[in-house]
């Protein structure tokens, strides 16, 4: 039996009480507040990548509900193990916008210092581990942490994102399986934006969905819809709470899609339709949280208006900030590296400073 699509938001804006986690007005202008950010930022990063001031992007256009929403309902303490499309769960944890725009341009602005590619950043601050490139590597790190804090007696949670692709691998897999066995407190989130890369979910598997595959791993898969920010926060919060109570592992699959291409290195209109895209949009997070907003009297349209404009001001002065800053310098190569550098390095940077003068 297929797991049902939970969704809480109505078409006019009211809220099934089954599925509302019952936030403050307060919280839903913040969860709205970093949506917009997030979009703001999708916008500006892709034209930067076009005009060629940064090399690299992956967008997450249509995907703002499910990355806020499930980032927010996250614990101090808990961990994060992201893919790289997750900008909005880091933003929403605390990561700052300038940390993240400066690791894009990788010059001195990047605490990574231009070491890792764009859109692979991390933060030991709020437990944000580094994103890799290769699909659902991330999966079996996730579960060995969360085993890791079992053993330790943590009431925390682990949460490892990915989208429909990943549920293709064998690291998907032995991830599963594992929690399964060992009962750890892990949270699968994946992103089914309905495309891994090119390819649609349906030549991907054979399951009628992504959250049935949990069955056979013996826990509870759910399956949300992704673009609505309430019902996102609702379903991962109570996974969330239940592993780090000791009730074990939940796979959330979260129906959503990816509006923009796979990254900047992507035409999407080579393997799927305008249509596609139109009826898509039409389910568009946005619409369904202002619906809300409004309806609750805390947000009309000028307001919406006028908190879009303060988003991209914000990318804008982030972008300004971090373009500005001078490159790395080249012997910042052995920084971080060694607890002592090694006398023959040592030689090495003196000499490339001699060479620079």
């Amino acid at each position: 039996m297929e797991p049902p699509l939970l969704a809480a938001l109505r078409e006019d804006g009211s809220v099934d009480p089954a599925q509302d986690p019952a936030l403050p007005n307060e919280d839903l202008l913040f969860l709205f507040r970093k949506m917009l950010l997030l979009r703001a930022l999708d916008e500006k990063a892709v034209s930067l990548q076009r005009s060629g001031r940064i090399g690299f992007f992956v967008p997450s256009t249509g995907q703002e509900a499910s990355e806020i929403g499930s980032g927010f309902a996250l614990s101090d303490g808990d961990w994060i193990f992201p893919s790289y499309r997750d900008h909005g769960v880091a933003l929403v944890r605390g990561y700052p916008l300038s940390a993240l725009v400066g690791q894009l341009f990788g010059n001195a602005s990047d605490a990574m210092k231009g070491r890792q590619m764009p859109n692979h950043w991390c933060d030991r601050s709020i437990n944000l581990v580094s994103v890799s490139s290769p699909v659902a590597t991330q999966l079996p790190q996730a579960v060995g942490a969360a085993y890791a804090a079992k053993l330790r007696g943590e009431k925390i949670a682990v949460i490892a994102y990915f989208g429909d692709g990943g549920s293709s691998t064998g690291a998907f897999h032995v991830a599963m399986n594992f929690a399964g066995v060992y009962r750890t407190p892990t949270v699968f989130f994946c992103s089914n934006n309905q495309l891994a890369i090119s390819l649609p979910v349906s030549r991907q598997t054979a399951s009628g969905t992504i959250a049935s595959k949990a069955a056979a791993y013996g826990f509870e898969g759910v399956r949300v819809d992704g673009n609505d920010l309430l019902a996102v926060c609702k379903v991962t919060r109570d996974a969330l709470a239940k592993a780090r109570a000791g009730g074990g592992p939940t796979l959330v699959e979260a129906v959503t899609y990816r509006m923009g291409p796979h990254s900047t290195s992507d035409d999407p209109s080579r393997y799927r339709t305008q249509e596609e895209c139109d009826a898509w949009r039409e389910k568009d997070p946005f619409r369904r949280v202002t619906r809300h907003l409004a309806r609750l009297g805390i947000l009309d349209d000028e307001g919406a208006k006028r908190l879009a404009e303060e988003a991209k001001e914000e990318v804008a002065g982030a972008v300004k900030d971090c373009e500005a800053a001078p490159p790395v310098p080249p012997e910042s190569l052995l920084e971080g590296v060694y607890a002592e550098i090694p006398w023959h390095l040592v030689e090495q940077r003196t000499m490339l400073r001699r060479a620079k003068e």
